[in-house]
């Protein structure tokens, strides 16, 4: 969980410093996905009992605005 929770803002960083629109929004995809599998390790936590059901949703919250940043991210590079 948190090699994907770093992942992110990794992606985000590496594709910023990359010449071209194209390869950032290629980068903020890989970034979505990783926010998305954390999502689903959020989950997972939570199914097997390692973290509350207020926890889970407080996280989830939170990851829920990331992935909309970075697809409201990528929408603005697709212009």
């Amino acid at each position: 969980m948190r090699r994907a929770a770093i992942s992110v803002g990794m992606n985000i960083m590496e594709g910023a410093m990359r010449l071209g629109t194209k390869e950032y929004r290629q980068f903020v995809g890989i970034a979505r996905g990783s926010a998305n599998e954390v999502c689903y390790q959020l989950l997972l936590a939570k199914d097997l009992q390692y973290i509350s059901e207020e926890t889970y949703r407080d996280l989830r919250r939170d990851y829920d605005r990331v992935i909309q940043m970075l697809s409201r991210l990528s929408q603005t590079l697709n212009r």
